[in-house]
């Protein structure tokens, strides 16, 4: 594996814009070529106005021929449908989400189990590892990504040597193994696709989440010891899981007393599996007040008697 030592961004080609977003939106990687113009994610439904401006801006009046997403948690693709609605462009989504996609079956998809929303959008193909597929005047092999989502797939393109990774590799981690929650096996599939991004010739990666970042070797090793922990006992997942998916609701909603993150618990099935796994029933009420303290520890919240909101300048 190489090590590259130039800024990221610098050794990225023009044809290759990255969006970095705030946490609660995806970033967005724009891909252009003679023959279309791509975008890969749209961040979550509440960004979606400030998506199409960014889009519309770096096409410069040029239409955006295609949508792919890497995966359908609502903040990667929460754009899809004002971005459809603002052009005519296709959408790949991968392969195994299509037939919820298709029905719009929320018991499926991950909105309603996350206490998240995403407005209905269409796809016109899909995407199935091993495809490859033609972007910004590169060829990029599409890889399997289970672990944090059980669908989810990576973009990888040999010449620029740039790998789009989604969720399953940050500098600093990768998201929460959600199929863990339900006593299915995540764990093992993310160290696959850790081994799998070893293997590839990297100088530059892409991530669902933060800056992109050319020293691969250090993010697989944070990745790596990170990975052992959680599996090591399997409540560190459904704890870390709770905690993202509050502040992620916080980022959107801004505050909520201690009722509302109550009722999201107990409709959300994401945070009652990961609850369940914490504490009875009974206590959990005092279980979030717990995570919603340590939050506040952190600087990732604020706390008062009754609720809890987002710190001031969190995006």
């Amino acid at each position: 594996m190489s090590r590259a030592s130039a800024h990221p961004l610098a050794t990225l080609p023009p044809s290759i814009r990255v969006f970095e977003r705030g946490w609660l939106s995806s970033n967005n990687v724009l891909l252009v070529d003679a023959a279309r113009a791509a975008l890969v994610d749209t961040g979550y439904a509440t960004h979606a106005a400030q998506t199409v401006s960014l889009v519309e801006h770096a096409l410069a009046g040029r239409a955006l021929d295609i949508i792919v997403n890497t995966h359908l948690h609502s903040d990667h693709c929460g754009g899809n449908a004002r971005l459809q609605a603002h052009w005519s462009c296709e959408t790949l989504i991968p392969a195994a989400s299509a037939s919820a996609v298709r029905v719009w079956d929320e018991a499926r998809l991950s909105f309603l189990a996350t206490g998240q929303t995403c407005e209905r959008f269409a796809f016109t193909d899909t995407l199935a590892p091993g495809a490859r597929l033609a972007l910004g005047g590169f060829e990029w092999e599409v890889i399997g990504a289970p672990g944090h989502d059980p669908d989810s797939v990576m973009l990888y393109a040999a010449e620029p040597r740039v790998l789009i990774s989604a969720d399953a590799l940050w500098e600093h981690g990768f998201g929460v193994i959600f199929p863990e929650l339900e006593g299915e096996s995540g764990f093992a599939e993310q160290r696959a696709v850790l081994d799998a991004i070893a293997q590839l010739d990297v100088a530059v990666v892409i991530p669902g989440h933060g800056a992109p970042f050319a020293d691969i070797g250090a993010a697989l090793e944070r990745a790596y010891a990170r990975l052992a922990w959680l599996s090591a006992d399997p409540a560190r997942n459904a704890k870390n899981a709770l905690k993202v998916l509050i502040v992620f609701k916080l980022l959107e909603v801004r505050a909520m007393r201690f009722a509302a993150l109550d009722t999201m618990l107990r409709e959300a099935g994401a945070m009652r599996a990961a609850a369940r796994q914490l504490a009875p029933e009974s206590v959990w009420p005092a279980l979030m007040r717990d995570l919603a303290g340590e939050l506040a520890k952190s600087g990732a919240l604020v706390m008062s008697e009754n609720g809890v909101e987002a710190p001031a300048g969190m995006a």
